[in-house]
């Protein structure tokens, strides 16, 4: 059966209702304790190519399970009034999720553009693999 909606439409409906913001805001917005940077990557990319300093690992297969104060699996990090800047590898399932956690109710939440890639771009700080 073919598919009436490929990846790319959902990643452009996704991003023309979140916020987004570039690498290098979300790293002033980092620095100046405005926002939280989640890394929603898989734990097999970080150990490949390391990490935006700072940031919190969030896989993305369970991110809607920790963000939920009612699930069993909630972490304490996601209840905050700070902005939370969720990023990915290159910003496009970082979209997705962005959307998904607005839908779940959030208003404190938007996406990285570019992702991890843009911001090792920027030489902006990384925590190397080990």
């Amino acid at each position: 059966m073919p598919l009436t909606h490929h990846v790319s439409d959902l990643v452009l409906s996704a991003r023309s209702q979140i916020e987004q913001t570039s690498v290098q805001k979300a790293f002033r917005m980092q620095e100046q304790g405005e926002a939280r940077l989640i890394d929603i990557r898989d734990v097999g990319e970080l150990k490949q190519n390391g990490t935006v300093t700072g940031s919190y690992h969030a896989p993305r297969s369970m991110l809607e399970f920790w963000v939920d104060p009612h699930s069993p699996y909630h972490k304490i990090v996601f209840s905050t009034d700070r902005k939370l800047i969720l990023f990915c590898a290159s910003g496009m399932l970082s979209a997705l999720a962005t959307k998904t956690l607005m839908d779940m109710g959030m208003k404190n939440v938007m996406d990285m553009e570019g992702g991890f890639t843009e911001w090792r771009m920027q030489q902006l700080p990384i925590d190397r693999p080990t």
